[in-house]
């Protein structure tokens, strides 16, 4: 519609209240419509001097922002004392890029936001940084604060809430109760009276472990729900370590020995600190499915460790020094995401064919911006920008082996100017895996389960998807990590893809059995839809796989139901 902001669109960077720069503002799910209103929320950068997360409502017809909800309070909003003084100014993050759902009977709409940032180092962030990692509901018309749950305080682990939340009503005391569920990357699953907040399970504070960074000031306690009993397991021992092989087991041993594995809430450090459930969960952005004839939730978990490990900040050469080459500033700025040899490591993807996917001008404005997970790199010298995207394009020889940067540049004291001015950053995400792969923890590695959140218990858990190889040698189905999520049909079914094994299946929603599968073209890393056409039922999942190692695909499948 032309009469929607500048002939049709608007952009997202500007209407924040402070210029952002180039720093990335993006939509990466759809926001709510209510009345005439849009109510959008935003993914944001990771790092320092990432944007802020405000939520924003349009008018459906002109693009005019009718309200705005500031996720990093100002002076004089609810939520400023837990920031330093004026923070607003400078902190980003605190953003809701996974969704949000809307009770229009109520003209409520409830939205679950992510982590602060810089993402695993907080300390120009003290303080428990309300609005981030926080369920808000808010007047969907006004955007005035109901009510709000934080899920974590003074985030350091990334622990975005990574799903919209799923509305429901249950049985408490013999009377029904409109509730809304949020399922967490952490395991839990938080269920609150929709109107009033309350939590309809007890919800605990509990001491968590403190960080020896120097500056970082963990928050003290982190809630816990006393029940439902988390869906994904949340702290490892030596007895839980993988025993696929001999040698498996025993480097493991060592290397659980070498890292911090105290507790959940275990705060990132220099040695390295297990992350269980991993970054992406636990749950993740598939969300769960809710019955609402029955009050079960419905979710799929990975249980994955990965690794989350700190180091002094890279530092950038005075201007009056020698350029590095670009495959030094590679070396140094990229290669602990990306990998050494640029076919990528787990979120990072591959950049060997970088050039025919991007530009020189496209993957300058990644380096100066930023995107997704990846910071910016904007306070590079202009020299070793050009230098290491002649690199990626191919332009220049490889570094010889001598002008490879030194293993320990990243430990340089703090005689050079800084990149950034936090004097630590992350060593890059890593999961923690066996020589051959697979998680170094005993499976299963992935579940899907249905918990009735009227009483908090379980109804049943199984592992969902396998490794054939492993099948084939005789280990019991170990379920696979997973991304994308289930939906639940009137007549019974629950239907989920989202394994790495490229299949996609239908179970029983009261028992858990297997009813069907089918392979697909590719993993079924999505939610499926469920639709109707003249009185036919129809199931459809994309499948695009490209995670995990799977192929890639460009697939919708659709399922007649019988």
């Amino acid at each position: 519609m032309s009469s929607f902001g500048d002939s049709g669109w608007i952009d997202l960077s500007t209407g924040l209240g402070r210029d952002v720069g180039d720093a990335s503002v993006v939509a990466t799910s759809p926001g709510a419509v209510f009345e005439d209103l849009l109510i959008q929320g935003t993914r944001v950068g990771e790092g320092e001097g990432s944007a802020p997360g405000d939520i924003r409502a349009y008018d459906v017809r002109t693009g005019k922002i009718r309200w705005t909800f500031h996720t990093v309070p100002r002076p004089g909003e609810s939520g400023y004392e837990t920031w330093p003084a004026d923070a607003w100014k400078t902190a980003g993050g605190a953003n809701s890029w996974a969704g949000m759902s809307v009770d229009v009977t109520r003209a409520i709409v409830y939205i679950p936001t992510g982590s602060a940032t810089p993402d695993f180092y907080g300390a120009n962030r003290i303080g428990a940084n309300l609005f981030a990692n926080t369920l808000l509901a808010l007047d969907a018309r006004t955007g005035r604060r109901l009510w709000h749950f934080q899920t974590v305080h003074h985030d350091l682990w990334d622990r975005d809430l990574p799903a919209a939340p799923n509305l429901l009503s249950v049985t408490r005391g013999g009377r029904r109760v409109d509730a809304v569920a949020q399922i967490t990357k952490s395991g839990f699953v938080f269920l609150f009276d929709r109107e009033s907040g309350n939590p309809l399970f007890p919800i605990g504070e509990r001491v968590v472990p403190t960080s020896d960074l120097n500056g970082e000031q963990t928050w003290p306690t982190q809630p816990f729900p006393l029940a439902p009993a988390p869906f994904a397991r949340q702290s490892i021992t030596e007895a839980e370590l993988t025993e696929l092989s001999p040698s498996a087991h025993t480097a493991a041993l060592a290397r659980f020995h070498s890292l911090r594995h105290d507790a959940l809430f275990a705060p990132p450090s220099r040695q390295g600190t297990i992350v269980l459930p991993g970054f992406d969960g636990g749950g993740e952005w598939g969300g769960a499915a809710v019955d609402r004839e029955t009050g079960v939730i419905y979710v799929n978990g990975s249980d994955v460790p990965w690794i989350a490990a700190m180091r002094y900040a890279a530092r950038v050469a005075p201007s009056n020094s020698p350029p590095r080459a670009g495959g030094e500033v590679y070396t140094a700025s990229c290669a602990n995401c990306h990998g050494a040899d640029r076919r990528g490591i787990d979120r990072a993807p591959s950049l060997l064919d970088v050039g025919a996917r991007l530009s020189a001008e496209q993957l300058r404005q990644v380096v100066d911006r930023g995107r997704g997970f990846m910071p910016s790199f904007a306070n590079l010298r202009e020299d070793e920008k050009q230098a290491v995207i002649a690199y990626l394009l191919g332009r220049t020889a490889p570094p010889a082996t001598g002008r490879e940067a030194s293993p320990h540049a990243a430990e340089l004291p703090a005689a050079r100017s800084m990149r950034t001015s936090a004097p630590y950053e992350f060593v890059g995400y890593e999961r923690w895996s066996d020589s051959a792969g697979y998680p170094a923890i005993k499976p299963p590695w992935g579940t899907l389960s249905a918990i009735d959140l009227n009483t908090g218990l379980y109804r049943w858990r199984i592992p969902l998807g396998e490794h054939e190889a492993l099948t084939a040698r005789g280990v019991p189905v170990t379920g696979t990590e997973q991304y994308g999520g289930p939906i639940v049909t009137a007549g019974g079914l629950v239907f989920i893809a989202a394994t790495q094994d490229e299949k996609f299946r239908a179970f029983d929603k009261v028992t858990g059995r297997l009813l069907w599968q089918t392979p697909l073209p590719a993993a079924g890393y999505a939610t499926p839809s469920t639709y109707a056409v003249r009185g036919k039922q129809y199931i459809v999942i994309a499948a695009g796989g490209g995670k995990l190692g799977a192929k890639s695909g460009d697939a919708y499948v659709a399922f007649a139901l019988p």
